[in-house]
């Protein structure tokens, strides 16, 4: 059987953003014996989600499964599953959209791996329940995307001192805030993790507006950036077992 996967991320002007992807894609497929796997986007910059549904369908496949490369179930989400939906009614094989990237445990993991690997890097050897943990989501107008970032930090409540999360736009607490609160906390070392699949303009640029001159105004002692999660392999199970529940 000749089985697609898509991936469907929003869109970026970035070419790092691209190179992840392709990362991901030629992981997912060597992992998951796909025969064709591919990405394409919601906006921004081609190819849309109809070019690449209609490449992958040309691949000649049994099957294509659409995965939603979203962290947030959130209006992108939901416009990026209605217009995949729209195709199945003109497809010959089987569509199975997934879950986004959302409310699963191997995200807290991954997380507490850049936290650790951040350390590390800075030769800090304080035990996890002495560290602090800041996690940047991106903020959106949907309820279920701040539970998606929340369940996230309360996993990692769990291993550090104090975790605290905060989002670059949209939503509140912002970057000044969320800083503002870890202060209060009194902490050694803060570890902050800009919680973004790839390295776009935001993780590049626009976060560093409003951390740099909240950390310079504030009173921690030692602030640390990770990593965002990138083409981590937790990323590439992730996609798989996602596309497995869609599959079943």
């Amino acid at each position: 059987m000749r089985r697609g996967l898509l991936l469907i991320d929003r869109g970026s002007h970035e070419d790092d953003v691209r190179q992840e992807l392709q990362y991901i894609c030629s992981k997912v497929k060597e992992k998951g014996n796909y025969h064709i796997s591919d990405y394409c986007f919601l906006e921004v910059v081609p190819p849309y989600i109809e070019e690449g549904i209609t490449s992958c369908l040309s691949a000649e496949i049994d099957s294509l499964t659409i995965v939603p490369y979203f962290l947030y179930p959130g209006r992108k989400v939901k416009a990026a599953v209605d217009s995949a939906s729209k195709f199945q009614s003109k497809a010959k094989v089987k569509l199975s959209i997934s879950k986004p990237m959302n409310m699963h445990k191997s995200l807290i993991a991954l997380v507490d791996e850049k936290v650790q690997k951040t350390l590390a890097l800075n030769n800090v050897t304080t035990q996890k329940n002495s560290v602090d943990v800041l996690v940047i989501g991106h903020g959106s107008k949907d309820p279920e995307a701040r539970s998606a970032l929340k369940y996230v930090a309360d996993g990692l409540a769990l291993m550090y001192r104090n975790v605290v999360y905060c989002f670059l736009e949209i939503e509140e607490p912002n970057i000044k805030q969320g800083i503002d609160t870890c202060a209060k906390n009194n902490p050694d070392c803060l570890v902050v993790v800009p919680y973004f699949l790839h390295k776009g303009a935001h993780v590049k640029r626009d976060i560093y507006e409003d951390l740099n001159p909240a950390i310079e105004s504030s009173t921690i002692k030692q602030v640390l950036l990770s990593e965002h999660l990138g083409t981590d392999d937790k990323m590439v199970d992730l996609v798989l077992e996602r596309a497995k529940e869609a599959e079943r």
